[in-house]
């Protein structure tokens, strides 16, 4: 009964174990190794299913099985069964069929709300909502339901209709749309625009490397060129990479045809491959800087290391994640599908900016990484010195500014997330994106409403204080400290919600005023506006411009 089941499990192993056999001798112990480490599994199963107290799901004991072993191997390494290959498919194009909508559950609800209809999408056509409390999908109540489970009955199959009925706040009668589904595309590319029009420099964010992104960024860039521009400014922070293809494109607007970008290297022959830019440049002459921060990643760092080490562009911000290794999908058995980990790559100076080894771990599980002195030099094109084994470091740093708890717990509330739709419900209309600013007075009311709301946060110094006073009272050290520790109490104590919100108003306040510019003008308008108080992507303007 369950040796069909199984088969996932040992196809998933039977690559696990697998290795490039250099010799007849080698071959034949590793299908020694494969076959004795196979029968054991396939008997401890066959005994738990005999013996174990309770009944177990033979799929699910499988899939525990098989997603122990990847998660060893690496977090990139991933099984899908076919159940999940929407997400999978999601993954690789930035495409999926639905309203194009992300929700999201309130604290203690018990019925999910809109948080975002994209712009130009089924749901922002129908005219639903941010803020629109959720009745019933195709007449069913989704009263209870999860996160997960309200979107999996949004999405369906391109061009099939349903009713979405929602309660908006404020109104008594609830609201009945007609929505038809159809292919969503994630917007990779937000906004774009000249930011400077004295100095000519353009500005193109990048979200994502889903697929055809390429296409969109030589619209943008050749738009803007139309428009003056001279210098250009690539965002690629929190950019957390896609398909290596589209990369390789995005460089080759930026440096002659033929040029290598990135260079594969794994097992199979079939996973070496020199990646060279396709076509002709769009300008290998324009100033271009390009900003990364620790959350750029993988397609985002290949682009920025590649016109690193060609010396085609200045490189700001933080150091990058650092994600050296490529993943392919394998097909499986019962339509299942196995994202595996290939190949490394290796960016124009020869080095692999690869920061993490999850082939040998610390004692706690994590994952070791290598010492900056143990680093290798690499050269550029021009014989700048770089390093490899721990990201792209920028050639100019620069500092970021820490969110203090309280903020980062605030923006992420529900109290913020209501005051936003209340304040949408009484003004039809605001100023432009880059010009929006809450009006006098404005900023009382919202600290008034997050004092009524009963919004409480987590004080993390007060946390990690009485903790230490513990501490110290556990070691003896209670009576020494005593005059110190209250002292330090009394501070912190003054610390309530109302002199928190005056004290971190110049910290709140921007992403009050971006939060409500996305809901007039998505995430275009919430990306413009957010520029406005940059103060990395100023710095980086003044470098562009300051050859």
């Amino acid at each position: 009964m369950y040796r069909k089941e199984i088969r996932l499990g040992v196809l998933a192993l039977c690559l696990a174990l697998s290795c490039t056999p250099l010799c007849s001798q080698q071959r034949q112990q590793t299908g020694f190794d494969i076959s004795r480490n196979l029968d054991i599994f396939a008997d401890i199963y066959r005994q738990l299913d005999m013996y174990y107290v309770d009944t177990l799901s033979a799929d699910t004991a499988v899939e525990w099985a098989i997603n122990g072993m990847l998660a060893e191997i690496d977090p990139y390494t991933k099984y899908y069964p076919d159940e999940d290959q929407e997400e999978l498919r999601l993954m690789a194009t930035g495409r999926y069929a639905g309203i194009g909508a992300l929700i999201r559950m309130p604290k203690d609800a018990k019925r999910a709300i809109i948080e975002e209809p994209y712009e130009g999408q089924p749901a922002h056509e129908a005219g639903v909502r941010a803020g629109d409390v959720i009745l019933s999908i195709d007449g069913r109540d989704i009263e209870g339901w999860d996160v997960s489970r309200v979107s999996k009955n949004l999405r369906g199959e391109p061009g099939t209709t349903f009713e979405l009925r929602v309660q908006r706040p404020s109104e008594r009668k609830p609201r009945a749309f007609k929505i038809t589904r159809r292919q969503v595309q994630l917007p990779c590319l937000p906004w774009y625009g000249i930011i400077d029009p004295t100095e000519h420099v353009g500005y193109l964010y990048l979200s994502e490397f889903t697929d055809k992104c390429a296409r969109e960024v030589r619209h943008a860039i050749l738009d803007m060129k139309q428009q003056g521009m001279k210098r250009l400014v690539l965002d690629l922070r929190d950019n957390g990479g896609g398909s290596v293809s589209e990369a390789v494109e995005i460089v080759g607007m930026f440096v002659p045809r033929g040029s290598l970008v990135v260079r594969t290297k794994g097992k199979r022959p079939a996973t070496c491959h020199d990646y060279l830019t396709p076509a002709e440049p769009i300008d290998t002459l324009m100033p271009l800087a390009v900003m990364i921060n620790a959350n750029t990643a993988s397609a985002s760092e290949i682009v920025a290391g590649a016109l690193q080490d060609l010396d085609r562009a200045l490189i700001v911000g933080q150091r990058s994640y650092g994600k050296g290794l490529v993943q392919g999908i394998r097909e499986l058995p019962y339509r299942g599908q196995l994202k595996i980990t290939t190949a490394r790559y290796y960016i124009p100076s020869g080095r692999c900016i690869q920061a993490y080894d999850y082939r040998h771990r610390t004692a706690d599980g994590a994952a070791t990484t290598l010492p900056d002195s143990l680093t290798k030099v690499f050269y550029t094109r021009l014989g700048r010195p770089v390093r490899d084994g721990g990201g792209i470091q920028p050639d100019s740093v620069l500092a970021i500014d820490s969110v203090p708890t309280m903020v980062y717990d605030l923006t992420a509330s529900d109290a913020f997330f209501d005051y936003v739709t209340g304040y949408v419900q009484r003004n039809p209309q605001i100023a432009d994106a880059a010009d929006f600013h809450l009006a006098d007075g404005e900023w009382d009311t919202f600290a008034e409403a997050i004092k009524a709301s009963g919004f409480t946060y987590n004080g993390r110094t007060v946390t990690a204080l009485k903790q230490l006073r513990e501490l110290a009272r556990f070691e003896g050290y209670d009576e020494e400290t005593r005059e110190e520790f209250e002292a330090l109490e009394a501070k912190l104590k003054n610390n309530d919600l109302a002199a928190d919100l005056e004290r971190f108003r110049s910290r709140i306040q921007p992403y009050l005023e971006t939060e409500i510019v996305s809901r007039y003008y998505y995430q275009r308008g919430a990306l413009r506006h957010t520029l406005t108080y940059d103060k990395a992507l100023k710095r980086t303007v003044e470098m562009i411009i300051n050859k």
